[in-house]
């Protein structure tokens, strides 16, 4: 950009290898964060087996993205993706070993450590050879009355092939001795459990201990009535086992005509994409492992056998058990912020006043007031807003909805191609553009992840432009669980570059002369190549010289260069990563000055702030953007700088607070490794917890 004059650094002259962490090494270096949480005896216990739960369907989706994009590379001689310059081959390898590691561990707490640990504390599993003779009486009705309707046993032969099996559905193979009706001899059999049915059942309180609740597996019983399923035949065994299948959309760009078309068709086809893992029951005898193996086209290295439920985030519905607040974290009343506890209109207030909301201490709720209000508001004239993720029956689409329908130009921007939820979005497409909104879909190739609402109001005879902007996305549900922050404001420079990049966004035109935002894949890469490479050049003069940034992932090669020679030249660099990070920090000659941390705790971290010292005029940016080849070259994300000096103020020492925790913080080290901190020999600090003390309300109030 023109307005920094420091010559580009040239990057650490050492082998690819050395420099950078390989992104899917460290993102099951992740994974085994989350998973720690499930290990911690100081989180509450049902807390405890969601994050267990959270790791599965972290490792699920890692298996469908990442291991079969690897496993597609693997087959057709191509390099694993990333710049060490590792074989796709290598790097299967690396991750079979750390995979197998990781489900041992998942499954070794649950049975050693949570079954355990829930029964003492009247939250019972109930195993099948553990059934009282009520209890078995009453499963057998509901097995004959609520499962069989809608089974359906199958055996093989030339007439009945092999059935399709949909991605990660729960299935058992039966082995089978004798012959059928038609005196044909039947070996093997198969059962698939129905999507309708629930894969928990709580058992009615009269059949169990009184003040406890108890739980029962469908695969259970399924597996003890199995021999109902195949009259005539005698049941050897019942083994359940799961397929992983790749789930990766692929729509050619240049040939595509109607992407919601060639949409829906990769959907359906990827419910049945190549299978990339088999899971089975460790019981499952050799053979009846290679008859799978071989129908799914697998190798041993896919397969992976569990002393347990096949599907462990299934497990998730009982984590909210009515009566048991001491087994959950403490309830808090998300609060709302000082400038918004009076009764005037919200336009009112932020014709005087920027607000910043910090999600999810303080509530969303005057996000989805904010677009309600302006959809009812007869001076507004205009509406727009970008939708990545909404989830089910959003308040603010039906506010979108309504405005559209009482005549207002209404125009969203959606992202068709938010992974796995591609269908909904389709369907939240259909419901504007049937309401009279102007719809329009995020450009192949270039998802639409900035998060952004423009409400144009009619004040007199002038138009006013007010603006939201976030790092997260609108989706109210979520808001209670990720951190977040969202900005509120009627300035009218930055309400002219919203504007702009909404021209961008609909026109795929470029937006030029933006004040006060940034934005991807036009100016933010290199605004922030600038940045650094100033830190840099006042590190060299001698002055002081600081970057902080709070992302969620680091895998960019020409930041991270950048930030490795930063650090030579002295620069003072803390990064708060939560997930990935490719970045080798505190390599002698190397990142000395770099130093990275992850919280993870009770909230999902998300939100993006970056800091630039800048010689004591300090910058300030949040974002919807990670550092990240997608977020930076092939994604629309928006950047906002913040120049208010309360607000200022206030995140930095959120920052400060981040880079202050010693309760929920892990140190990268520069072989790749993580490092829980520990407040044993100094006062515990943790900044979710303090968060919640400044900000949030005590439940119920």
């Amino acid at each position: 950009m023109a307005d920094f004059d420091e010559k580009p650094v040239d990057a650490p002259s050492l082998p690819a290898a050395d420099l950078y962490i390989n992104r899917e090494l460290s993102m099951l270096e992740f994974n085994k964060r989350v998973l720690a949480q499930a290990q911690d005896s100081n989180v509450p216990l049902l807390e405890r087996l969601r994050f267990l739960c959270i790791s599965c369907t972290n490792l699920d989706e890692f298996f469908e993205i990442r291991v079969a994009a690897l496993k597609q590379r693997i087959e057709i001689g191509a390099p694993a993706q990333g710049p060490e310059k590792l074989s796709a081959q290598q790097v299967f390898d690396a991750l079979r070993h750390r995979m197998l590691g990781l489900v041992s561990q998942q499954y070794a707490l649950l049975n050693e450590v949570m079954f355990p640990a829930l029964t003492r504390a009247g939250v019972r599993f109930v195993q099948s050879e553990d059934w009282s003779d009520e209890q078995q009486q009453w499963l057998t009705e509901y097995f004959h009355e609520q499962v069989v309707p809608v089974l359906t046993p199958l055996t093989f032969d030339p007439s009945r092939p092999f059935p399709r099996i949909l991605n990660k559905s729960l299935n058992f193979i039966v082995r089978l001795h004798g012959k059928d009706a038609f005196g044909r001899r039947r070996h093997r059999g198969m059962v698939q459990a129905p999507r309708s049915l629930p894969r928990i059942i709580r058992l009615p309180d009269h059949l169990g201990s009184p003040g406890r609740h108890e739980f029962v597996f469908l695969s259970s019983i399924i597996r003890v009535h199995v021999d109902k399923l195949f009259p005539g035949l005698k049941v050897e065994g019942c083994y359940q086992f799961r397929i992983t299948r790749n789930s990766n959309l692929y729509v050619d760009e240049e040939e595509v005509s109607d992407l919601v078309h060639a949409l829906e068709g990769q959907l359906e086809a990827s419910r049945y994409g190549a299978a990339v893992r088999l899971e089975v029951s460790h019981e499952c005898p050799a053979d009846l492992q290679q008859f799978l193996l071989d129908h799914f086209n697998l190798k041993d290295h896919d397969m992976y056998l569990v002393d347990g439920p096949v599907n462990l985030n299934r497990l998730a519905t009982v984590c909210n058990v009515e009566d048991r607040p001491e087994l959950l974290y403490p309830q808090f009343a998300q609060s709302m912020p000082d400038e918004l506890r009076n009764d005037a209109d919200i336009f009112s207030i932020l014709s005087k006043q920027n607000v910043l909301l910090h999600h999810p201490y303080q509530s969303f709720a005057p996000v989805v007031d904010f677009i309600g209000a302006a959809a009812a508001d007869e001076d507004v004239l205009a509406i727009k807003q970008t939708l990545y993720r909404t989830g089910a029956d959003s308040p603010i689409v039906d506010h979108l909805v309504g405005a559209a329908r009482a005549g207002k130009e209404v125009t969203v921007v959606i992202e068709l191609m938010a992974r796995f939820d591609e269908a909904a979005n389709i369907s939240l497409a259909n419901r504007l553009q049937e309401a009279g909104a102007q719809v329009v879909y995020g450009l192949v190739g270039y998802k639409t992840h900035a998060k952004m609402t423009l409400v144009v109001r009619r004040e007199g005879d002038k138009l006013v432009r007010y603006v939201h902007l976030g790092t997260g996305n609108y989706h109210h549900a979520t808001t209670r669980v990720y951190t977040d922050y969202g900005y509120m404001s009627s300035s009218q420079r930055l309400g002219e570059d919203v504007h702009k990049v909404f021209m961008q966004l609909t026109s795929l035109t470029e937006a030029r002369d933006l004040s006060r935002m940034l934005v991807s894949p036009f100016t933010l890469f290199d605004a922030l190549i600038a940045k650094i490479e100033r830190e840099t050049g006042h590190a060299r003069a001698g002055k002081d010289a600081r970057i902080i940034a709070k992302i969620n992932s680091l895998n960019e090669t020409q930041l991270m260069d950048a930030l490795y020679a930063a650090s030579q030249a002295g620069v003072k660099i803390d990064l708060i990563v939560r997930g990935i990070c490719s970045l080798r920090p505190g390599v002698p000659g190397l990142s000395e000055k770099i130093h990275v941390r992850s919280i993870i705790g009770r909230f999902l971290e998300h939100s993006r702030v970056y800091y630039f010292l800048n010689d004591g005029n300090e910058e300030y940016y949040c974002s919807s953007a990670d550092w990240m080849d997608r977020n930076l070259f092939r994604r629309n994300e928006s950047c906002f700088s913040i120049r208010q000096k309360h607000i200022k103020d206030r995140i930095k020492s959120d920052l400060e607070l981040y880079l202050a925790d010693n309760c929920n913080a892990w140190v990268l080290h520069g072989d790749g490794s993580y490092e829980r901190l520990s407040a044993t020999d100094e006062e515990p600090v943790s900044a979710q917890d303090t968060f919640l003390q400044r900000l949030s309300l005590p439940s119920g109030a």
